[in-house]
Parts: structure tokens; C-alpha cells; sequence
């Protein structure tokens, strides 16, 4: 079975998107350089960010994100992002009226079953859970492997926090990756146990 990875981009204060839900200057970083990220030509980083993330996003068997992500994405157009084969959405709320059957999105409520599906599905593959209220309950829930963390700097001074609303202290081991990309800093710490 493959790890669980909380991941996302964030602000040097901790904030995945602002009071908006808006995401501002925290993806620019993907459009920065000059190297060419995934087959679209919009995702363009640095020699030393490509180096980082390409392999990491090649383990992503299956992401895991809450029905809000899932709203503000519109689905993705029942697409998943990033050329996987499958999303697990946790929800309380069935598929939205008309979504096609076929589309690889899963509903499932609550966290534990969510991780459960997606570990299913990925087998021996990365299930990557998104940063915010849900990888803040799969933390929790002390499901998580791995937080990687893209830190780019600019402080919100609020908005969606990282860990979402984890109110417990949960130690993490030192950060075995540290690495300085363009407008970014990548980080990768394993969780204690």
C-alpha cells in the first residue's frame, strides 16, 4: 500500500488560500520558470523545482479533497487534474445532480473511508491528500505518512489555514528535504508516530 502525503502550496503564515478562498501569488511559482512541468506548456518552474516535484507527482496514484475544493473546481470538469486516474471527495452530500457515472470521482463520507477508497485504488501508488480542513482531519485521524508543503513567501495574515482547524499538537519529524526552487521553498517532513 502506498503512503499518504498531505501536500499543498502555502504561505509563509500558514494560509492555503485567503479569506476568499482565493489562492493569490501561491501558484505563480509553477508558472516562473523555464522548464516545462506536464505536456499543457502553462506549467513552466525552475530546472531545480522540476527535479523535486516531476517524480513526486509521477507517484500520485489518487487525490483526496472535500466536497468545498471539489465546488470551487467545478469538478474539474470530471477531469482530474494532473493526468490521474482517479479523485476521492469527501462529502456528506451525494454526486451533484447530473454528474456523469463515469466520471473517476468517488463520494465518500468522512475521512477514514476516503483514505480507505483511495488506498484501494492506488495500490502501491502516493494517495495525496489536499492541505486544508480535510487533510487536517486525516491527520488527525493519524493517517497521514507525509506533509510536503510548497512555502512560497508572501503572509495573508488569514484565510484557509494548512492544517485546517487541527486543534491538537501533532509532532513532526525534521524536514529530510529542503530544497530552494524560484519564489518557492519545498519542504518534506514524515510524520511521528
Amino acid at each position: 500500500m502506498g503512503k499518504v502525503v498531505m501536500y499543498s502550496s502555502v504561505s509563509v503564515d500558514g494560509f492555503v488560500a485567503d479569506g476568499n478562498d482565493q489562492p493569490g501569488p501561491l501558484f505563480d511559482w509553477l508558472t516562473s520558470g523555464d522548464v516545462p512541468l506536464d505536456d499543457s506548456g502553462v506549467l513552466k518552474v525552475s530546472q531545480t523545482s522540476y527535479d523535486y516535484i516531476r517524480p513526486y507527482w509521477d507517484e500520485i496514484g489518487v487525490t483526496v479533497v472535500g466536497r468545498h475544493v471539489f465546488d470551487l473546481t467545478d469538478g474539474w470538469d470530471g477531469k482530474p487534474p494532473g493526468g490521474m486516474d482517479h479523485m476521492v471527495v469527501v462529502t456528506h452530500r451525494p454526486a451533484p445532480e447530473g454528474w456523469d457515472p463515469q466520471a473517476p470521482f468517488h463520494f465518500v463520507d468522512g475521512v477514514e473511508a476516503a483514505v480507505a477508497k483511495a488506498q484501494e485504488l492506488a495500490g502501491d501508488r502516493v494517495v495525496e491528500v489536499a492541505a486544508g480542513d480535510v487533510g487536517g482531519q486525516v491527520l488527525a485521524a493519524g493517517l497521514v505518512d507525509e506533509v510536503r508543503m510548497d512555502v512560497v513567501p508572501v503572509v495573508f495574515g488569514s484565510g484557509k489555514r494548512y492544517f485546517g482547524a487541527v486543534d491538537a499538537q501533532h509532532l513532526l519529524e525534521d524536514p529530510d528535504v529542503v530544497i530552494q526552487g524560484n519564489r518557492v521553498l519545498h519542504l518534506r517532513y514524515r510524520t511521528r508516530r
